[in-house]
């Protein structure tokens, strides 16, 4: 089974979210099919049926995110040698903007961009890795390509 790569922060969420979806999700799930079977006849049910896709996009959730608990491998933050690596933080500046982004480098199931976390398999974060403070990283995209200057690790 292949390792997934996370935080001890991203673990502590899914474990929250598992729990969440057992305690309160699943019996939230019968009282809903519960209730849409009263409505009459299954076969002409619709409330019963969106009850059910419900119930089985929950239990789908369920299994996916005990999957990524069993494979997960906890990795912290660490620099080596003032290099980036999984779950350092990194400033960069867009060497043509001179724009900043602020991003933390986590594995591909935890990736969010948006909120500042990229993937250690993203095209930036594949660039990144390695690196230390000063040096310049070229990432090719649909676009173009764009050089980053990396100002700060951690």
């Amino acid at each position: 089974m292949a390792e997934i790569l996370m935080t001890a922060e991203f673990k502590k969420q899914l474990e929250e979210k598992l729990h969440d979806l057992k305690v309160n999700g699943r019996p939230k799930a019968a009282e809903d099919i519960r209730v849409a079977r009263e409505f009459g006849d299954l076969s002409e049910n619709a409330e019963y049926d969106i009850a059910k896709d419900a119930q089985a996009k929950m239990e789908a959730e369920i299994a996916d995110i005990e999957f990524k608990l069993r494979s997960a491998k906890i990795i912290e933050e660490k620099t080596k040698a003032g290099r980036v690596d999984f779950g350092s933080k990194v400033k960069i500046q867009d060497e043509q903007s001179g724009r900043e982004f602020d991003y933390t480098i986590v594995g591909s199931s935890e990736s969010d961009p948006k909120n500042g976390k990229i993937s250690n398999e993203s095209p930036l974060g594949k660039a990144l890795m390695g690196k230390k403070k000063g040096e310049k990283v070229t990432v090719r995209g649909p676009a173009g390509s764009v050089m980053y200057l990396l100002v700060k690790i951690g």
